[in-house]
């Protein structure tokens, strides 16, 4: 007997991820194709009932109104660049009222910070992309944000965006209809491996470097997990085992830098993701990028990338405003 398919609603938020969107549906019509079956079925909602356009500029109409989610099981935000800023009222409400009628909700990318904004996460585990974790939990600082790829918690599924969300489509899957149709449905998405949840989000750190030697490995190692306090050339070559003329020779062989220079170009990357994603302010982030003198850093930041912390800082905000009125 063929059971009740499972209705998905996807709520788009302008300026979403179209792979974190892909990722996550199209694992559903396969596990339909494949199985022969009706499993799932999906809608699509959006801010106001209006057209919403996403990274790319693809526009997509919603199939229902915000007020028909009677069918829904499970309602998933999908987020993108200035989801935080669409927050409204009206969507807290909306999010909240899913929840009290007995609809899970799920979120991908940065929807996470929309569910936590609708106060619908307090008491569970979630995550969210590792660029935007800072933020999340500076707003927030009572959630409970894990780094992991995705969490699925009681009748709450987030992920971290990208193809995280295959990922966790495909536990689901797992759950509900078997391994054997979650691999078929992995396979055909050219996804031999599927990954657990405590999968690391980001690369690891050789594989970014193509291998490099392991010793110039933990180096950067070290530099990652001390943008402040900063270690001394001499700090990071005791640790390693190395000369310092010796980890100079390795950082010039491999990355055409010296180990000072790409440490500061570490920081300032830190920086500028600080400067992105949450609002503290320059000071902090300064002295959070291991920076004594906020001068100092505002003239290093300037020579790496071509514009000031505030300037980089309006400049995000005012691409995000961008994006609210396309």
């Amino acid at each position: 007997m063929q059971q009740k398919p499972e209705h998905f609603g996807f709520f788009l938020m302008p300026g979403f991820s179209i792979i974190s969107f892909a990722a996550t549906i199209d694992p559903l019509r396969l596990a339909n194709q494949l199985s022969g079956q009706t499993l799932y079925e999906w809608h699509f909602y959006g801010p106001a009932d209006q057209t919403v356009t996403c990274s790319t500029g693809m526009r997509f109409q919603p199939t229902r109104r915000m007020n028909d989610t009677e069918s829904i099981d499970r309602m998933l935000v999908v987020g993108g660049i200035g989801a935080q800023q669409e927050s409204e009222t009206y969507l807290n409400d909306w999010l909240q009222n899913l929840v009290r009628n007995g609809i899970s909700l799920g979120a991908t990318s940065t929807g996470s910070l929309l569910l936590a904004e609708a106060g619908v996460l307090e008491g569970k585990t979630c995550t969210v992309h590792w660029e935007e974790r800072d933020q999340l939990t500076e707003l927030y600082p009572d959630l409970n944000v894990s780094e992991e790829l995705y969490e699925i918690d009681g009748n709450l599924m987030t992920c971290s965006g990208g193809l995280s969300g295959l990922d966790m489509i495909l536990q689901l899957i797992t759950i509900r209809h078997g391994e054997s149709l979650a691999h078929q449905v992995a396979e055909h998405c050219i996804h031999p491996n599927i990954r657990p949840a405590h999968d690391k989000q980001r690369m690891k750190l050789q594989l970014r470097q193509h291998g490099s030697h392991p010793r110039l490995t933990q180096a950067l190692e070290l530099m990652r997990e001390h943008i402040q306090p900063v270690l001394s050339c001499e700090q990071i070559s005791d640790r390693v085992g190395l000369s310092t003329r010796q980890l100079e020779r390795l950082f010039r062989q491999h990355l055409n830098s010296s180990p000072t220079n790409y440490y500061m170009s570490l920081r300032l990357e830190f920086a500028r993701q600080q400067l992105k994603s949450t609002r503290l302010p320059i000071q902090t982030v300064a002295k959070k990028a291991g920076f004594t003198s906020t001068s100092y850093f505002s003239r290093c930041y300037k020579k790496q990338f071509g514009l000031t912390p505030r300037e980089a800082r309006t400049g995000v905000h005012r691409m995000i405003e961008l994006g609210e009125k396309a």
